[in-house]
């Protein structure tokens, strides 16, 4: 039976993967550095019908040692770690980068594409010791070079998380040709992400152009997540790319909503 990983995954997409993979028949391990969510998580999950297994862990990615510790004892409990997706993420305060104080910009680098290094540069030699395995990277804004005032330095980090994850499974090939990496990029989901900076910090206020774009644009992570994990669950070869908002979804959306036919998510 084999064991997926998923940082970030006691909420939003995370979690929405986290429990597709479980129902799937997948060992899976929800990590998260906020407790009280864990704990959230693991009382959703149990009401989920499995042949499968799930522990929890406290993990901060952008710690080196919590990283190395939760993958101890993952490795103790499951044997192996088969695929791990590097989710954990937070989100930009609405202002241009000449308001941001230095420690968000530390904070959000640290978070969003130092994190998602760490944390490849640990399990990768995991999965060569066992010949096979698999990490997954989630892009966001930025990972296309798109710009917008308020996603400055968000859009930074996904832009670094791209070009790492392309970097990364060229070095993937090169080490064995036995170690598949991939990007995963979702869209515009609708979750506490896009309202709230940091993490659980400040309440973002969305203005009205914005909002209609999610409108027409967005999906549940539900919707998202059975979509991805379907791929993911089935995929062997290396650079792979699995993209929900494709270009022509997107633009399927927009004749859409000309007919008055979205969502209206922010009721």
């Amino acid at each position: 039976m084999k064991t997926v990983v998923i940082t970030g995954s006691a909420r939003g997409f995370g979690y929405a993967m986290l429990e597709r993979f479980y129902q799937r028949g997948f060992n899976v391990v929800i990590c998260d550095v906020n407790d009280e969510e864990i704990q959230k998580a693991e009382e959703r999950l149990s009401k989920v019908t499995s042949n499968a297994s799930y522990m929890s862990c406290h993990m901060d990615v952008t710690n080196g040692e919590e990283v190395k510790n939760c993958i101890i004892h993952i490795l103790e409990k499951f044997t192996t770690i088969d695929i791990w997706i590097n989710n954990a993420g937070v989100n930009q305060p609405n202002e241009p980068i000449w308001e941001l104080e230095d420690s968000v910009i530390n904070r959000l680098i640290d978070i969003d594409l130092k994190g998602t290094i760490i944390c490849s540069k640990l399990i990768m030699p995991i999965l060569l010791k066992h010949k096979s395995g698999a990490i997954y990277n989630v892009e966001g804004f930025g990972s296309d070079n798109a710009t917008m005032t308020g996603l400055s330095i968000y859009g930074t980090a996904k832009r670094g998380v791209t070009y790492f994850t392309e970097a990364l499974a060229k070095e993937a090939d090169d080490a064995s040709g036995e170690i598949v990496v991939g990007k995963i990029t979702p869209g515009i989901m609708i979750t506490n992400f896009i309202h709230t900076s940091l993490g659980d910090g400040d309440h973002i206020e969305l203005d009205e152009k914005t909002k209609n774009v999610y409108n027409i644009l967005g999906d549940r992570p539900e919707t998202i997540a059975e979509f991805m994990v379907e791929r993911i669950a089935n995929n062997t070869k290396n650079h792979a790319q699995f993209t929900w908002l494709t270009k022509r979804r997107a633009m399927g959306r927009f004749i859409k909503a000309m007919f008055g036919k979205k969502n209206n998510y922010f009721e």
